[in-house]
């Protein structure tokens, strides 16, 4: 079996155009295309600036890659996709998608958080819902999405 693609960095999977157009990232695609091994698509979605960036870089064994802010702004926006060698099966590629967090308030559209919230449960095999403290009655709302 071929060896699992390696991206160097993340790529912009999904592009969020003016906050209410989601557009396929051609040169993700191709990406995309050229796996030729089994994947596992592994997904977060979560509150804008609650360290979803930072979870997915430590699960790629990196200090960096997807963008991390150190403002009250979001960095992340769309869907972010980084292809690794799978830490437990060489057979495998695992694709980790890093999404724009809910609720940010300079979005002001939270159709759009369910666009984005929708799409990551649609393309993930395994799905984390990223929440500070417990999850409360928003946060069971927002689940609902799909």
């Amino acid at each position: 079996m071929p060896p699992a693609l390696s991206m160097p960095q993340p790529i912009c999977l999904i592009e969020n155009v003016d906050g209410n157009t989601l557009v396929v990232n051609k040169d993700a695609e191709k990406i995309l295309l050229e796996i030729s091994q089994p994947v596992v698509v592994l997904a977060i979605v979560g509150k804008y600036r609650t360290g979803k960036s930072y979870l997915m870089n430590k699960l790629a064994g990196s200090k960096t890659g997807f963008a991390l802010g150190s403002s009250i702004q979001s960095k992340t926006k769309g869907i972010w996709m980084w292809c690794v060698p799978h830490p437990r099966n060489p057979e495998q590629t695992l694709i980790l998608l890093d999404t724009e967090g809910l609720g940010d308030v300079e979005k002001g559209d939270c159709k759009n958080d369910a666009w984005i919230f929708s799409l990551a449960v649609l393309l993930s095999s395994a799905f984390v819902f990223n929440s500070l403290g417990t999850i409360d009655q928003q946060s069971m709302e927002q689940l609902q999405y799909p």
